[in-house]
């Protein structure tokens, strides 16, 4: 016993010591079964699948980062990982099903434990494919909108699926090879849903067409088409709206869209909604009130399932934050608010663009993958039945002398074919131009054939030269009943300018297919647009006629003695809702911050900005811009056609109007002048700019340009070309170098000074005009944009904007008109009177609209900013100035 006491006293005593082997290995074991990972599953756009084993305890941030490095992919903030509570595939019909993986969240919670797979896909669409700087970006957008056709996400027009699916192949087989590719060459291809042997031929027409073009100036090609899609980048969400009709919902960088069996309905923008909510099953979006509205509009709609409604509810939270906010970081207020507190937690549009600008293009190579084949019995050729179905077979071998490129670095993809952007406003509008249909891209001399169009005699030059207008063969049209179009043409030259398809049967409706630029079709009021139904011909109803039968109508028409042709259309359905783009103010509530009221109804110049960049965004400011009429239909332009005058025209379709030109009074060669006054009132001021637009003086009107300059008591000359472009001859050098005189019978010109400006951009000149018959002498002042680049627009908004508030300054105290002038006179220059009209009118805290600019504009003027780059180029700079003015002003206040 007293051993026993004793051994018990020497172990519990505090001399001893003890070591828990088996409580340490199972705390052990149960720390590295709980730090244990698990592999993670992730498909691929180009059907490639690879695992990753991730952490229990990770967030979905690190299996997106792993996806990421994986691809090597740059610009990651467009793309997402979708999975689904069940582990089924994505599902166009169910959206609600899916999920995208928050990266602040950990992986186990959102995948409930299960070895789910997860989805690479597109999260955000981009606006504008030029925003995209990595090659390799783009190629996976292909992939995504690829797979959103096939799998009827992305509904089109067969025409358009099959120019899409024409840039594929070029973009996977390289130029089209006859011994190699033979007849039957994409019958195995899976290209577009209902593929049938008719539509692989037809691809393969346009494949020919592409000779010449990489696989990444392929790829930008089919995405510059597919973003014009109706759908383009739209999950849709079934919902019924309040009179219980099926629609469906779909989120945008534009805003909100209504649709109805694939057609989109109305859109609601960002900058028109105040405040988006759900509650159960029911989803609600309050519209900002207009100047008019003494009362809020709430908009509700019934979804299929709460889940449905919470999920589009996020969605429009990420596109919101993604597009329109520079940072994520927003402050929210109402900290004490039930409900959902989700937000967005990636990075925006704005700082990915701005991030992969800082680093620079990634120089990289990969290898396209090949389009899914068709499975098939051998010798049996597939049906129209099999080739709708998306089928998994394995993939061809990669041909690495087509298909693995190296990135294009600094050099752009060029577009399919050449659009107004390259066209010079010195051309004219057809001066060396040829005409090409829709899918012949870079065909030179192609030229596109009309409905009422001649074969043309082999004497003829190919060009189309426009007659001068008159009372009583003006295009004219009418607003009619129901939204319907009465529009009346006459043929110039033989032709109405436009084309028409459908009519294969009685129920196929008949629509404009093409529309000539400078051709009556075009220059009505509204335009004629690709897309109008034609109903009637001349009254005859043409609803429910065949093509054949619509063509000898227009024939007969033109075959009359007037040739009067009376169209009765409904206009293009891509048009309709676009009003909510243009000039109504409305109110808007800064984003991020739902609880803060409007801004007040007086602020009308940041609404008019809003709608400025929404329209910029959605393409809605450019195609009003197209719809509108180049030259005003009631005015004429009968003395620049008189044979006295004709050759004083350096282009023989732009001409003065009558009502607007400048009357010379004491010029040797007679009255006549190429130019028109163009005066620009200022709302809000007393102000009023007054201009006079005019041609590039020729060798034998540079005595007619100084004449005018001494008349009207000129004192500035804004010259907005170079001498010679592009080996072409666009303007006379009008003035004497410096140091040196030009005599003429009336005036004497001076030249006392000449400074190029540091940036090589502009140039500066201070001439003396003596007034022989008076003998007075003048200042004037000459300043001459020699960086404005021939077929295109300048590099730089900020250069433009920087010559066009030394113009301001120039004028500044004087009344006298200022002349400005480039090679025709009416593009650039109509640029640059738009641009200095903008710029008074933020100045003065009044709204800016500048398709009204236009139109006024183009009241005094024809064809004033000749073509849609110049436009969207305009109104981008507009916005930029607009920008700069808010922060100017912030910066003068901190300094307060």
């Amino acid at each position: 016993m007293d051993i026993v006491e004793s051994v018990s006293k020497r172990t519990f005593s505090g001399s001893s010591g003890t070591y828990n082997v088996q409580a340490l290995e199972l705390a052990a074991a149960r720390e590295r079964n709980k730090l244990k990972g698990f592999n993670v599953i992730v498909h691929f756009l180009d059907e490639t699948v690879q695992e990753f084993t991730v952490d229990k305890r990770s967030k979905g941030s690190f299996i997106m980062e792993q996806v990421y490095q994986h691809l090597e992919l740059v610009e990651k903030d467009y793309f997402g990982l979708q999975y689904s509570d069940n582990g089924c595939v994505p599902n166009v019909n169910k959206p609600e099903l899916m999920r995208w993986l928050d990266p602040s969240k950990l992986i186990k919670k959102q995948l409930n434990n299960c070895q789910y797979p997860l989805y690479f896909r597109v999260k955000f669409y981009v606006s504008d494919p030029s925003k995209l700087q990595e090659e390799y970006t783009r190629y996976q957008f292909c992939l995504q909108i690829r797979r959103d056709i096939l799998e009827g996400r992305l509904v089109l027009a067969p025409s358009t699926a099959i120019l899409l699916a024409s840039y594929t192949v070029q973009a996977e087989l390289g130029d089209y090879q006859p011994e190699e590719h033979g007849n039957n060459y994409l019958s195995n291809l899976q290209l577009i849903p209902g593929q049938s042997e008719d539509m692989e031929r037809k691809i393969a027409e346009l494949h020919k067409l592409h000779k010449g073009q990489s696989p990444a100036e392929a790829e930008f090609n089919f995405l510059d088409h597919a973003k014009r899609i109706d759908m383009y980048g739209m999950e849709l969400h079934k919902a019924r709206d309040n009179t219980n009709r099926e629609i469906q919902l779909g989120v945008t960088h534009i805003g909100l869209v209504v649709c109805q069996n694939n057609l989109k309905i109305n859109t609601f923008s960002w900058s028109k909604i105040m405040k988006i909510s759900f509650k159960r099953k029911q989803f609600f979006i309050q519209l900002i009130r207009e100047l008019s509205e003494d009362y809020d509009t709430l908009l509700g709609f019934n979804m299929e399932s709460y889940r449905s409604s919470k999920t589009l509810w996020k969605a429009c939270v990420e596109h919101h934050t993604f597009f329109r906010l520079d940072s994520p970081k927003v402050k929210r207020k109402f900290l004490f608010s039930l409900g959902s507190k989700f937000t967005y937690s990636g990075r925006t549009e704005f700082q990915t663009v701005s991030d992969v600008k800082k680093r620079g293009k990634l120089e990289r190579k990969f290898v396209r993958s090949p389009s899914k084949q068709l499975i098939k019995q051998p010798g049996q050729a597939p049906s129209v039945e099999e080739k709708g179905k998306v089928l998994s077979a394995p993939g061809r071998p990669p041909r690495p002398y087509d298909n693995k490129v190296t990135s294009l670095g600094a050099k752009e993809p060029r577009k399919a074919w050449a659009d107004d952007s390259q066209m010079s406003d010195d051309d004219g509008g057809f001066l060396e131009r040829t005409l090409e249909a829709p899918f012949s891209p870079g065909i030179a001399g192609r030229v596109l054939s009309y409905v009422d169009e001649e074969v043309p005699s082999p004497t003829s030059n190919g060009l189309y030269d426009t007659p001068p207008y008159s009372a009583s063969h003006s295009p004219t049209s009418q607003i009619t009943d129901e939204g319907l179009v009465t529009i009346t043409l006459y043929p110039d030259d033989g032709k109405y300018g436009f084309n028409v398809k459908g009519g294969a049967n009685p129920e196929e409706p008949i629509l404009v297919s093409r529309v000539a630029p400078n051709t009556p079709a075009d220059k009505c009021t509204p335009r004629l647009s690709e897309g109008d139904q034609v109903l009637q011909i001349n009254g005859i109803d043409v609803s429910h006629a065949l093509h054949e039968d619509v063509v000898n109508l227009i024939h007969k028409a033109r075959g009359t003695n007037d040739g009067k042709l009376v169209l009765i259309v409904k206009p293009n359905v891509l048009y309709v809702g676009m009003e909510e783009f243009e000039e109504p103010p409305y109110q808007y509530v800064p984003a991020g911050d739902m609880q803060q009221r409007p801004p007040s109804p007086e602020n009308a110049l940041e609404q008019s900005m809003l709608l400025l960049a929404d329209g910029l965004a959605s393409g809605a400011l450019i195609a009003r811009y197209e719809m509108l009429y180049r030259k005003h239909p009631d005015l004429t332009c009968d003395v620049s056609m008189e044979a006295k005058n004709i050759n004083k025209n350096r282009y023989r379709d732009i001409s003065p109007y009558d009502t607007t030109r400048v009357i010379l009074k004491n010029a040797p060669s007679g009255d006549y002048i190429n130019a028109n006054y163009v005066n620009m009132k200022i709302n809000g001021t007393d102000t009023t700019n007054q201009y006079i637009a005019t041609q590039g003086p020729l060798q034998s009107t540079s005595e007619d340009f100084w004449q005018m300059v001494l008349e009207e008591d000129c004192n500035l000359i804004v010259m907005l070309t170079t001498i010679v472009e592009r080996g072409r001859a666009k303007c006379h050098k009008y003035w004497p170098n410096q140091g040196e005189c030009l005599t003429m019978q009336n005036v004497i010109i001076k030249c006392v000074q000449e400074i190029t400006d540091p940036s090589e951009s502009f140039i500066f000149r201070d001439f003396i005009l003596t007034d022989v018959k008076n003998d007075t002498e003048r200042e004037i002042k000459h300043m001459q944009y020699v960086a404005w680049p021939d077929h295109g627009v300048p590099d730089s908004p900020a250069q433009f904007l920087s010559f066009t508030e030394k113009v301001r300054e120039a004028r500044k105290g004087d009344a006298a008109p200022v002349v400005v002038h480039c090679s025709a006179g009416i593009g650039r220059t109509g640029v640059l009177v738009l641009m200095e009209t903008a710029l008074c009118l933020i100045e003065a805290q009044e709204p800016v609209y500048p398709l009204e600019i236009v139109k006024t504009m183009r009241e005094q003027r024809a064809m004033m900013i000749q073509n849609a780059s110049q436009y969207r180029f305009v109104c981008e700079s507009v916005h930029i100035a607009y920008l700069q003015t808010i922060d100017d002003t912030q910066e003068a206040k901190l300094f307060r």
